[in-house]
């Protein structure tokens, strides 16, 4: 231990007096009670990257475990085998989160009863790895890696766990298979296999844990999978699995997931009856029938929608259902009333019963729901008024009744939801006021009230309205009341269709977060005032409005006579657009004491009235490049984003700017915006690391940062300006050619690079990077093969603790959001896949994430579940090219599919993104 601590050369096995007592180090374990040998040695997280010390560790004779886990080790040296093959207790060898590209042979280890080389890039025939030799294994874990060829079946008869998710496996599961009776675990999941389940499966007595997400498996579901009593998890989500469900399957279960399949027929009476079931999701087939009226008690999460089923539900079925969290029955034809006894479901969490044809009243029961976050009732027939016991709904995020024919008025109760994000009430018949009392929901960042019939006085508005506030076609008239211009934060705007009067007021330019203002068809006159860049404007319908030159090229052409044409180009993106209460945060750049005190102050005015530019306080350069070393001048940088008016365009966090240097090369700045926000307090010392290891990255497909600048209003970034288009412009933009699919898959590939990098799926020895707000407008193309991801400062600059990965306060762009971010309130992962989802249906189909009130994610689910309709979802301007380009186009409509999963445990790693792109 004492060779092995020297060379290793850790801190606090290093510490005086240390080497008496190696049994007191960090990761190491004794042998009890004596601590006379070493059994057990853990090096996870140790940051190595050499791994030439391993077989030093062949010399502790009394070996039991050894762990090199989440370290950036990349190869085994031939020593390492030699040497630990002969250690007879060496039982656990665990190598998982490396750079390990191929594994040694371990056939001498006789021993061995636990391998992990997990979340690595093992590539090549899994079955030429020599796993067949390792005679007392128990548990085989290769899951997120490459590695080809078929689920392997001669491995010792003794094995308990076989784990090779997120491979590159194929062919069908071997019968064969029900040889390892002593199996308890079986996770396939993420890989190509095809073929059938076979019955023979129905044989391993002692399986605990069935996973086949996520594959190309068809035909049924076997009955015999009900014959094993320990049978607990079955996932066979994401595949092609046809026929009915068999009566019995949820026996022993206590999880089920079917969801996003080609089942039919009616869901068995006995499915959800089982006493020990937790979880059934059976979402997106194509189920028919009514729901079953038997429903167990001890149910947590039911998730049935995207089906056909029809007829009322049942009241019975839901009255002692104490334990439900999530019910989903969205997207199906079901009737009648909403059944009160959904006011008996008190751990309810989420109720999406949206887009059926549910009638009568909201049940005022509603009110004893005191935990739910998430309610969407949208699009279905329910009449009768909002009723008052609302008001209970304490922990509500999301609301969502649109699309129904509610009356009355908007009860004032709304205002006592305090943690409100959401409140969609638009497609109603609501009249009345709008209640003064509103500008109490304090955390609301989206507030959709159009298509009602709602007048008088416009009240003060919620401080934090940021995604939308649509009041189009009401009944409002007179001036556009000065109440709006507090919502600095509001990106959209919609006062269409109503009676405002008189000019449109100056004050509307000062809202800075601005990007789409719809004031057509009103009576308004006069002239339009000069907007940003960033502002689309629509003034059509007012036959009072004059127009220069200027404007018309800035006013949309829409037509006033459709009454449903309009609904601006970004509504709710299926109500995901609700983070967290308390949503706008950022962190502030106060510059520490080192900086003499200088504080984030306004550019002065000196005695005779000239601008005195603000101070360049610290200035770095990222880059080793010489030429932009030579050319990026700091000074010049802070004096050109000195005009706001000069901003090429502004978001919520940045303004950008086009700088051209004394040298007169052009480079790219952003100005991090922190503006009237709540921040949290972050050092400059913070700032600075974090903007110096953004420096550090090197990736084709990543925009880095080339400089910083500190300066006495905040902070600058510097870029090379050989990039200026988003693919948000090149596919969207009516008048640019139409991209081939030979570019956009080239784009596809790309981004998919560029955050696999990020997230660290790739050899880079970090922590992830995550994109608290990614979409096609964060893709910068350099051309039509070389795609940038962009903004990835925003991970760094706005949490530098990132002690969590905690982003609460992003609300990103709506249509990307992922759905879970409404409760589970944090950037993750999976979060990106789900974005990245949406890009890819945006190069797949030609449309934008979100247009005419309609999400794409939704619409392509909705859509996609026949197969005859999916080639109508493809952009027919690019498929019908070739029949290559329709084929490869289908098999990235999979894999852009299994991205938006609902389900974030169910969407692939961005790494396995990436490689299925590539198969394609």
């Amino acid at each position: 231990m004492i060779e092995l601590s020297r060379f290793l050369n850790i801190s606090d096995w290093n510490l005086p007096g240390s080497e008496r007592n190696p049994c007191s180090w960090n990761g190491v374990l004794c042998s009890q009670p004596d601590n006379s040998s070493v059994i057990s040695l853990s090096l996870s997280n140790f940051d190595l990257s050499n791994s030439s010390f391993l077989p030093l560790v062949c010399n502790l004779q009394t070996l039991e475990s050894l762990d090199v886990s989440n370290n950036r080790l990349s190869s085994i040296p031939d020593g390492f085998v030699t040497d630990c093959e002969r250690l007879i207790g060496l039982k656990h060898l665990n190598f998982s989160t490396n750079n390990f590209s191929s594994s040694p042979g371990f056939r001498g280890f006789s021993k061995l009863a636990v391998l992990d080389f997990s979340h690595n890039v093992l590539t090549g025939n899994i079955g030429d790895y020599g796993f067949d030799g390792l005679v007392q294994l128990r548990s085989l874990n290769l899951s997120f890696n490459s590695l080809t060829g078929s689920v392997p079946v001669h491995l010792t008869k003794g094995l308990e766990k076989l784990e090779v998710s997120d491979n590159r496996l194929s062919g069908t599961i071997p019968e064969g298979i029900d040889d390892y009776q002593e199996l308890t675990l079986i996770d396939l999941s993420d890989n190509q296999l095809n073929g059938s389940i076979p019955s023979s499966l129905g044989n391993l007595s002692k399986l605990e844990s069935l996973l086949l997400s996520n594959n190309y498996l068809s035909g049924p579901i076997p009955e015999s999978l009900s014959s094993i009593q320990t049978l607990r998890r079955f996932a066979a989500n994401r595949n092609r699995f046809m026929g009915r469900i068999p009566s019995g399957i949820t026996k022993h279960l206590e999880n089920l997931d079917l969801s996003f399949n080609n089942l039919v027929g009616s869901i068995p009476d006995d499915l959800l009856s089982q006493l020990k079931l937790v979880s059934v999701d059976l979402s997106s087939n194509q189920l028919v029938g009514w729901i079953p009226q038997s429903i167990s008690s001890s149910l947590v999460r039911l998730r049935l929608g995207s089906n056909k089923l029809t007829g009322s539900v049942h009241s019975a079925a839901f009255e002692s259902l104490q334990n439900l969290i999530y019910l989903e029955m969205d997207n199906n034809s079901l009737t009648g009333h909403i059944p009160p006894s959904f006011g008996n479901l008190v751990s309810l969490s989420l109720l999406n019963l949206a887009m059926n044809e549910f009638t009568g009243i909201l049940p005022p029961a509603f009110g004893n729901l005191t935990r739910l976050q998430v309610i969407k009732l949208q699009q279905n027939k329910l009449t009768g008024e909002i009723p008052d016991t609302i008001t209970f709904l304490s922990n509500l995020l999301i609301l969502n009744i649109s699309w129904n024919s509610l009356s009355g008025s908007i009860p004032p109760s709304v205002s006592n939801l305090t943690r409100l994000s959401s409140m969609n009430l638009q497609g109603n018949n609501l009249s009345g006021t709008i209640p003064d009392n509103i500008r109490n929901l304090e955390d609301l960042i989206e507030l959709q009230l159009g298509q009602n019939q709602l007048r008088g006085r416009i009240p003060v508005m919620p401080r934090k309205l940021q995604i939308s506030l649509n009041l189009s076609y009401n009944l409002f008239e007179g001036s556009i009341p000065t109440t709006l211009s507090e919502l600095d934060r509001l990106e959209v705007l919609d006062l269409s269709n109503n009676k405002f009067s008189g000019e449109i007021p100056d004050f509307l330019r000062s809202l800075m977060s601005l990007t789409q203002l719809i004031l057509s068809n009103n009576q308004l006159t006069g002239n339009i005032p000069k907007f940003t860049k960033n502002v689309l404007l629509n003034v059509s319908g007012n036959p009072g409005i004059k127009l220069n030159n200027e404007d018309k090229f800035s006013i949309p052409k829409t037509s006033s006579g459709k009454r449903k044409q309009v609904l601006v180009i970004i509504f709710v993106a299926s109500g995901v657009c609700a983070i967290v209460a308390g949503i706008i945060t950022v962190i502030v750049l106060k510059l520490s004491r080192r900086f003499k005190g200088i504080k984030n102050i306004e550019a002065d005015q000196n005695e005779e009235g000239s601008t005195v530019l603000p101070e360049v306080i610290h200035g770095k350069l990222l880059t080793s490049n010489a030429l932009h070393r030579s050319n990026i001048n700091f000074t010049k940088a802070v004096e050109a984003v000195a005009h706001p008016e000069s901003a090429l365009y502004q978001t919520m966090f940045w303004s950008y700017y086009r700088v051209v240097m004394p040298s007169g090369s052009s480079y790219f700045i952003k100005k991090l915006n922190t503006r009237d926000r709540i921040f949290q307090q972050a050092s400059s010392e913070q700032l600075e690391l974090e903007l110096e290891m953004l420096g550090k990255l090197h990736h084709a497909n990543i925009m880095v940062p080339l400089a910083y600048v500190l300066y006495s209003e905040g902070c600058l970034l510097v870029y090379d300006f050989a990039h200026t288009c988003t693919l948000y412009d090149v596919l969207h933009n009516p008048t640019s050619d139409v991209v081939d699919w030979t570019s956009r898959y080239s784009i596809a590939v790309g981004i998919a690079q560029g955050i696999s990098y990020l997230h660290g799926s790739i050899s880079n020895g970090r922590d992830p990077i995550l994109l608290p707000d990614l979409s096609s407008k964060k893709i910068i193309l350099k051309s039509l093969t070389e795609p940038l991801v962009g903004d990835i400062e925003l991970f760094k600059v706005i949490d530098p603790s990132r002690s969590n990965s905690s982003l609460s306060a992003v609300a990103g762009t709506i249509g990307y959001i992922p759905p879970e971010y409404a409760y589970t309130m944090r950037v993750t992962m999976a979060g990106n896949v789900y974005s990245f989802g949406v890009i890819l249906l945006e190069l797949l189909t030609g449309r934008p994430a979100v247009s005419e009130g309609r999400d794409l994610a939704k619409w392509v689910q909705s859509h996609s579940s026949h197969q005859e309709q999916q080639n109508d979802i493809l952009d027919l301007r690019v498929s019908k090219t070739s029949t290559v380009a329709t084929k490869q186009m289908l098999r990235a409509l999979s894999i852009a599919l299994a991205c938006i999963n609902i389900s974030p445990g169910a969407r692939p790693k961005m790494k396995t993104v990436l490689r299925m792109l590539t198969r394609l």
